[in-house]
């Protein structure tokens, strides 16, 4: 008798964990059903890039907990979220960006310009929950979002050019908390403000531009906090954008 595949026994196929008989069963089942295949060899992935990471510094292996636990928060993430996360994670942990050596520190700023790429990817393809507090509630977002992150926000206005706010939401990062504020445009197309406290404070404000597989990002580290907004939308189109959340939030 095949017992039901539920997704524990996904993870415990991915790490070798099962009977040969059930293993069997596990490979039966994902050659019928290609979504879960596609779970399990991102699973994989992330396995391989942990590895080639942490190996040459870590000798003991991850609580098996925290690694289920990494891989149920892409469980449910859209699938075209979940390659582009893996690419840019693979990107982060493997000597980021063209012409940088392994051995070479990341700098900060583009830490940022990573993770908010990251974050826009997992969040802006949601359609029923890609906000935590809509823009009905803008107030209370506002208000909420600047005593987590730890200082004033402001939502930038984007009427002008075709762009409304949705809502934000609140994340974790390496530095605290994170504010996220979410943008629509009448045709579907999202961009996402991504505000933290910086690594290292700088009095340049300056906004800078890097494409992270695919995602437009545009950003800036004025003085404590850094900004950062990202799409998936037409260079000139994210520029304007761009321009107009740094004016709108630097004053200049």
């Amino acid at each position: 008798m095949t017992h039901p595949v539920r997704e524990d026994d996904l993870h415990a196929y991915v790490d070798g964990a099962l009977s040969d008989a059930r293993r069997i069963e596990i490979e039966a089942w994902l050659a019928a059903h290609p979504e879960d295949a596609a779970r399990v060899r991102a699973w994989v992935m992330q396995n391989q890039t942990l590895h080639a990471a942490f190996d040459g510094v870590l000798n003991e292996p991850l609580p098996i907990d925290l690694v289920r636990a990494a891989r149920r928060r892409l469980f449910h993430a859209p699938w075209r979220a979940i390659a582009a996360i893996l690419a840019l994670a693979a990107s982060g942990l493997i000597g980021y960006g063209i012409g940088l050596k392994t051995d070479q520190p990341i700098p900060a700023p583009r830490y940022l310009a990573r993770d908010a790429a990251i974050a826009h990817a997992v969040f802006s393809p949601e359609a029923r929950h890609p906000v935590e507090v809509d823009a009905a509630h803008a107030a209370h977002l506002v208000s909420w979002l600047s005593k987590r992150v730890g200082t004033p926000l402001k939502a930038p206005d984007f009427g002008a050019l075709g762009f409304h706010l949705l809502g934000g939401r609140l994340l974790a990062g390496d530095t605290g908390a994170v504010a996220q504020f979410m943008y629509q445009n009448a045709g579907g197309q999202r961009v996402t403000l991504y505000v933290r406290r910086a690594a290292v404070a700088n009095r340049e404000t300056a906004f800078r531009h890097v494409t992270e597989h695919g995602i437009e990002v545009f950003y800036w580290i004025d003085r404590d906090f850094g900004y950062a907004l990202s799409g998936q939308i037409a260079h000139p189109d994210m520029e304007k954008l761009a321009d107009a959340a740094y004016r709108q939030l630097t004053g200049a």
